[in-house]
Order: structure tokens, then sequence, then C-alpha cells
């Protein structure tokens, strides 16, 4: 009896365990369900809107210019930040607000992307904690979830004359 019981007992931790790395693989490489907070990515992404963020985009090195990525804060590694990929490596960048009268540029350096909120009056991004490094990034978000009335792929930026060409 107390061998039934043993083996069912490590069956089920085999199983658990089994199960629980599969879990971690999925959602550490394949991606997973996110929910937005904050106001910084309005009008595309509102608070509480839930998105699916791919993860193999990272990995691979497939960040391009207008992706609305998930990436740990420069400022606070507790916490994740949903912003658009303005710039990457090598790339001239608008580093002022949009309101500054005389605007200044920089270019970002090897490793790091410029991210800024689609919101650019109520956003903390690029342009206060300067150029981030392409290892804080979690994935690459491609797809509203919810609201369902908004389900669907994202839209472009509202902010493209951002994007620079030189």
């Amino acid at each position: 009896m107390l061998r039934d019981v043993m083996g069912k007992t490590f069956r089920l931790l085999g199983y658990t365990i089994q199960y629980g790395c599969i879990a971690h693989c999925a959602f550490e490489y394949l991606g997973g369900i996110v929910v937005c907070s904050g106001p910084s990515m309005e009008p595309t992404i509102q608070n509480s809107d839930i998105v699916f963020s791919e993860n193999l985009s990272r990995h691979f090195y497939c960040i391009q210019k207008g992706d609305i990525v998930i990436a740990k804060s420069p400022n606070d590694p507790k916490s994740n930040i949903c912003k658009r990929v303005i710039g990457l490596e090598g790339d001239k960048v608008c580093i002022s607000s949009p309101s500054d009268f005389r605007k200044s540029h920089s270019y970002v350096p090897k490793g790091h992307v410029w991210l800024e909120g689609d919101n650019l009056r109520n956003s903390t991004d690029s342009r206060c904690y300067g150029p981030v490094p392409y290892g804080l990034i979690r994935g690459r978000i491609c797809f509203k979830i919810w609201p369902l009335n908004d389900l669907g792929f994202l839209r472009a930026s509202p902010n493209g004359h951002r994007f620079l060409d030189d």
C-alpha cells in the first residue's frame, strides 16, 4: 500500500515538474498574455487593454522601428514598460520633447534601442532615461485581445513623424 501511494506521489510530482517546465519555456520563449496599464501608449493601447506578446523576435534580433515592445524598466527592474521602438542602434533620433522649440538629436548606441510612448505628453520613456539596452526587451506586442471591439493587429504610430531617416 505504501509503495502504491509513493508511486502515485512521485508520478504526480514528475508530471508537475514536466508540465511546469513546458509552461515556463512557452512563456519565456514563445510569448504570453499581457495586461497593459498606464496612459503612455494611448490611443494605440488604453489602460487595462490585454495584448499578446511574442518573445521570438527578441531572441532572433528581429525588433524593428515601429514595433511595440514590452521591456524591463531601466528605472525599476521589477516593473515592465510598454513602448514603441523609435530607433535602433546607429539611428539618429530626436531627443527633445515635441513642445521644445529647439530640436536636439542624438544617435542610438550599439546594443540599444530608443523607446517612446505614443502619448508623448504623458510618457516616461527614452527621452527621460536614455537609450534602453536591447537585453531589457522581453517581447514584441503583435495583437490586441481585449477589448473585443478593438481585437486585432495594432495600429501604426500616431507619431510617425518622429522616425528619422538620416
